[in-house]
């Protein structure tokens, strides 16, 4: 029997929560070990910039830095 660890799901665009920013989009981060996905801290007027800004080298370097200060808080 393998012994499988759970695989992260990759980071997402989805539409702000926040009621004093709606019809805004931000990128979430899950991070191991939290329930809660890590927010980015930018406001994208639409879900095209969005994923475009995550699939964008700035965006690769701040999902990378995210999960980086999370393994080392482990």
């Amino acid at each position: 029997m393998k012994n499988k660890q759970p695989k992260l799901p990759p980071p997402y665009a989805a539409e702000t929560r926040d009621v004093r920013l709606a019809g805004t989009f931000e990128v979430l981060v899950p991070v191991p070990d939290r329930n809660k996905p890590h927010k980015v801290p930018m406001q994208f007027a639409s879900l095209n910039e969005a994923e475009a800004w995550l699939h964008s080298a700035e965006g690769k370097e701040t999902v990378a830095e995210i999960l980086g200060d999370a393994r080392k808080a482990k």
